[in-house]
């Protein structure tokens, strides 16, 4: 066996990767490319899904072209902005192949580091990315470093970086979770709920960029404010049925 068929056996069975988008039209081509051209490289069945939730510029559009380019790219879209936990779960249950990659629109990963996450593909149902140096503004890196913390103190997840947006995961185990979050949440919500059930989570770090197009909207007063309210609610739903 070649050490590339070693490093794609335990994905043979395909990959679904998805990109969430919002107001990304600067971004959205060369990430969707990028991630054509890695999964290309593994020789392994794939699709690449294009979650746009409401966008108000040319992301639709250009999702559109590319799909009409090539069709192994598909085009989802909210009517409106539902927010990114909403994007997370539209593209697990579109994701149609027994694995799922997700990396955000925004461009600040380099899809060809999905490399890094196979090796554990085989040991693993949860392959987490987590960002090596974080290329945000002080006031995000204090934000998460605070937020992971707190992740850590009430739920045990012993994860470096809950929210880092670099995710292989099995689709069996996302499918069998009962989601609820439809801010930024999810991706902590995924994680402490595939946790609670046992699931294995190998963490991987990986570079991460800066944006070079568009702003962020993560570190937003309402956003934060949601994130907070849907963490304490999961972490008294999951201490009511411990005990």
């Amino acid at each position: 066996m070649s050490p590339r068929q070693d490093l794609t056996e335990a994905i043979s069975g395909g990959v679904s990767a998805f990109v969430p988008c919002h107001n990304e039209e600067g971004n959205v081509e060369r990430v969707v490319q990028a991630v054509v051209s890695t999964l290309e490289g593994l020789g392994v069945p794939f699709e690449v899904i294009v979650v746009d939730d409401g966008s108000t510029d040319r992301t639709a559009e250009l999702s559109r072209r590319l799909a009409q380019q090539d069709p192994r790219v598909r085009l989802t879209s909210h009517p409106r902005n539902l927010g990114y936990g909403a994007a997370l779960r539209t593209g697990f249950a579109a994701s149609r192949y027994p694995w799922i990659f997700f990396t955000d629109g925004d461009g600040q990963f380099d899809p060809r580091d999905l490399l890094r996450l196979l090796p554990h593909a085989a040991s693993a149902d949860l392959v987490v990315g987590y960002r090596l140096r974080r290329r945000d503004p002080p006031h995000r890196r204090l934000f998460g470093w605070l937020w992971n913390l707190l992740v850590r103190a009430w739920f045990g997840l012993r994860v470096r970086d809950v929210d880092c947006a670099f995710k292989l995961l099995r689709k069996e185990v996302v499918e069998d979770l009962p989601l609820r979050a439809t801010g930024a949440f999810l991706s902590t919500e995924l994680l402490c709920r595939a946790a609670a059930r046992g699931a294995r989570v190998v963490e991987v770090g990986v570079p991460h960029y800066p944006r070079r197009w568009g702003r962020q909207s993560g570190g937003r007063l309402d956003v934060v404010a949601r994130a907070f309210v849907e963490l304490w609610r999961l972490r008294r739903e999951l201490r009511a049925h411990r005990g």
